[in-house]
């Protein structure tokens, strides 16, 4: 199983990785890898996680130009792709059109010995995929609906493919999975079992989706969307900031009308029940697996009255933080 990339005239090869037979190590075995991508296509990193039956990869870097690459794959493979930022579009020989992903969209790919270019625009660029064996992927694939059953008989015929022609957005739930994946620090058989279970409700995450049939296109412009996600980012980087709803659409340019109405149809919540949120998710956090206080973490997550914090925490999870540290 080989991945190659080439320089745009094709005659260089820059690059090549060979993994194992669908990324079998040993039954309890995780490998990973590091790439650091300084004067290779930009300055970055990309890492990889593989064990059997799955292959997880996610990087970031910020290009100085666009840049252009051919590429070539001997495998066959199952892609969950997800586009954090920046733009990359993909031109494979067996594909009826190009495949273009922009910031916070993501689809199922599924490729069978690709080979083709592929293009990433200049500015910051980050991304997270995970490659499943075609046999790990079809135990989970559900029957008896027609999206899904016309996506395995092109797996069954070798009809490289998305699962839908449209890619969906990035939920907040997706975001937060991926976080998780990307800052997991257990190891051995125990980060392998955290991962793998992580992919699995990614996994589901996308394939409800793709099946609701409920879902409409975001009357959102493109850069308001960017901005909608520039405010998630802030807030989870900044728990403990003030910040009124005006302040918040001034800091990524925007009104607070559209921050309102754009936060809502994008991530289904208010922006500061999503704060709220993530303020009780991050003290939650901190009382099982930080040595602190009740006291310290309402502090930490911005509460100067620790009673205000602790009402706060029983209206989202039905008990005192004082209970939890019990």
């Amino acid at each position: 199983m080989n991945l190659r990339l080439y320089d745009n005239d094709l005659n260089t090869l820059i690059y090549e990785k060979e993994y194992p037979e669908y990324y079998f190590v040993n039954n309890d075995s995780i490998q990973e890898c590091f790439i650091q991508l300084k004067d290779f296509i930009g300055n970055g990193y990309f890492r990889e996680i593989f064990f059997e039956g799955v292959h997880i990869g996610f990087g970031d870097a910020r290009l100085a130009e666009k840049i252009r690459l051919g590429f070539e794959s001997d495998y066959e493979t199952i892609e969950m792709h997800f586009a954090l930022k920046g733009k990359n579009t993909a031109f494979p020989e067996t594909f009826e059109r190009d495949i273009c992903f922009e910031a916070h969209n993501h689809n199922i790919i599924y490729a069978n010995g690709m080979s083709g270019k592929m293009e990433w625009e200049n500015g910051p660029f980050s991304i997270f995929e995970v490659n499943l064996a075609p046999s790990f992927f079809k135990r989970f694939l559900p029957d008896n609906h027609q999206l899904f059953d016309s996506f395995r008989n092109a797996i069954e015929k070798g009809n490289s493919g998305l699962l839908h022609q449209q890619h969906r957005p990035i939920s907040h739930k997706m975001y937060k999975l991926i976080d998780e994946m990307m800052s997991c620090e257990r190891t051995g058989i125990f980060k392998r079992m955290f991962l793998e279970s992580k992919v699995l409700e990614l996994l589901l995450l996308q394939f409800e989706q793709f099946s609701d049939k409920s879902f409409s296109n975001s009357t959102l412009k493109k850069s308001d969307v960017d901005k909608i996600y520039a405010v998630r980012e802030f807030i989870l980087k900044n728990l403990d900031a003030a910040c009124s709803l005006i302040d918040l659409a001034h800091l990524v340019g925007t009104n607070d009308f559209i921050l309102k109405k754009g936060f809502k149809e994008v991530f289904g919540t208010t922006v500061f029940g999503f704060w709220s949120d993530a303020k009780m998710e991050q003290a939650k956090q901190l009382l099982t697996e930080q040595n602190m206080n009740v006291g310290e973490v309402s502090l930490q997550i911005g509460y100067k009255n620790q009673r205000h914090f602790s009402a706060a925490f029983k209206k989202k999870y039905g008990f005192l933080p004082s209970q939890l540290k019990k």
